[in-house]
């Protein structure tokens, strides 16, 4: 058994970043042990989780296991979770009850718990005490090790919990069964230094790795080779790619070197403002195929708030970056994240957030209220401010947030857009797709157009979407 150390989870050293080739394998006890066996993936949190899902589906089925949508029916129930807010904490809490009544009508059925929750020492520390029943836990530096732990399970049914608070290495070569056969995650860069006092993922995802150039570059020529449309580069902080790297090669130096492979589409998240340099924005505003969307967290309009959260930039150096984007790329969306209610935030330290939001006019805003992480310096400022203020902020915001989301997309009507075509949507029997700047498109159009660019004559636009028609039918 091995349990997550917060203190030790905080350490950051020079000691050179592992990079392993061969880590993951299959015992040959367990080889196929998953025939006419089926598997569940719940998933929680970001799109690094969601990617971290896909490497985790491709280990079940090499095991020979089938996946299945409706963990009820499922012989394995993989949950993989998120710290970063309490909403996704007790929405675990809430999935594990209605798993534990399965699993007393089924004992054979296998319960994993990974990803970020259980970096949290309180959370291993509960699973360990009160949910004996879960037979594996581990974290988010050990997904190679399933097979393993299955393994392990297998010959003795007893709970298994491996979580590391380490730096973290790099494992290549993890199988993966992508969710899209168009569009396609890859990681560049794991785990955050900034350690920004609200957040855990410093903790929970160890510090900032990069993966090796040729190991990206390779990734991406193969996903382009099998059709892929578009890829997102994958990182807690895309921008600081390279840093660790001992050849100086930087997020502008990659951005290039992706776009010349010429897969059609190329994005990247998330962007921490300090990181964002002049030289990325050149090579986003000169290759046509990095798409012109950038999202770049704020958090606040208060450098007073900024400072308390540990961000290291004014107000004043985040609207410069955000004009000199405006500025050098030609249409480019911008969106952000806020945090409403962060400890004795005061009205006016509010007020100068939704000033600010005035001033840029975001195309689109991901809000949401302080959350306290235990073990991260926030969550042991004393607060002042009552709930009630801090949810009333929030509706302040978004109407904010609404209105401008409304305003960007009336720019697009009557105008034409290329949208990738990714599936069906839920208004009806239309197809849905995102534009270059990364705006929800539901068209009326055949599915054999599912995997595709085409462009859109947008004829209605809406706060969250656009309605739109092929232009081709329009002649």
């Amino acid at each position: 058994m091995i349990l997550p150390n917060i203190k030790e989870a905080r350490v950051r050293t020079k000691d050179k970043v592992e990079i392993s080739y061969d880590k993951y394998n299959i015992p040959n006890t367990i080889k196929g042990i998953g025939k006419n066996k089926k598997y569940t993936i719940l998933t929680y949190g970001c799109q690094m989780n969601v990617h971290d899902s896909e490497n985790i589906s491709g280990i079940m089925e090499e095991l020979e296991y089938t996946k299945e949508e409706n963990y009820e029916k499922a012989d394995v129930i993989i949950l993989n979770t998120c710290a970063i807010r309490e909403n996704a904490h007790n929405k675990v809490i809430g999935i594990l009850g209605r798993i534990k009544k399965l699993k007393e009508e089924n004992p054979n059925i296998i319960t994993i718990i990974g990803g970020c929750m259980p970096q949290e020492e309180s959370v291993s520390n509960m699973l360990k005490d009160k949910y004996k029943w879960v037979d594996i836990v581990l974290g988010t530096h050990n997904i190679y090790d399933i097979p393993v732990l299955l393994d392990n399970i297998m010959k003795e049914r007893k709970q298994n919990i491996e979580v590391y608070s380490i730096e973290g290495s790099i494992i290549e070569n993890l199988p993966v069964k992508r969710d899209s056969k168009y569009k396609a995650w890859v990681n560049i860069q794991y785990g955050c230094d900034k350690f920004c006092s609200y957040c855990i993922v410093p903790y929970t995802r160890g510090k900032q790795r990069s993966r090796l150039p040729i190991d990206i570059l390779k990734e991406v020529q193969e996903l382009k080779d099998k059709g892929y449309k578009e890829v997102t580069l994958l990182g807690q902080n895309v921008n600081a790619y390279g840093k660790d790297l001992e050849n100086k090669y930087t997020m502008a130096n990659l951005l290039e070197d992706v776009s010349k492979i010429g897969i059609d589409r190329i994005r990247f998240v998330t962007s921490h403002p300090w990181d964002f340099s002049s030289e990325m924005i050149d090579v986003i505003a000169k290759y046509d195929n990095i798409m012109p969307y950038i999202h770049l967290p704020i958090q606040s309009g208060s450098d007073n708030i900024l400072k308390k959260m540990n961000r290291r930039y004014s107000t004043n150096e985040y609207k410069k970056l955000f004009y000199e984007l405006k500025e050098k790329i030609p249409g480019v969306s911008i969106t952000t994240d806020i945090i409403v209610g962060f400890p004795n935030e005061t009205e006016e330290d509010f007020q100068k957030t939704i000033d600010i939001y005035n001033e840029l006019k975001y195309d689109l805003a991901y809000t949401f209220i302080y959350s306290p992480r235990e073990g991260t310096p926030a969550s042991t400022m004393k607060d002042n401010v009552p709930k009630e203020v801090k949810e009333e902020r929030l509706q302040r915001l978004n109407k904010v947030v609404n209105k401008y989301a409304k305003e960007n997309n009336e720019k697009y009507l009557n105008k034409v857009v290329p949208v990738l075509i990714e599936g069906y949507s839920d208004k009806g029997n239309k197809l849905m797709g995102y534009t270059d700047t990364m705006k929800l498109v539901n068209v009326e159009a055949d599915p054999s157009y599912i995997g595709k660019i085409v462009d859109i004559y947008i004829t209605e636009v809406k706060t969250w979407s656009m309605e739109g028609v092929l232009n081709s039918d329009r002649n």
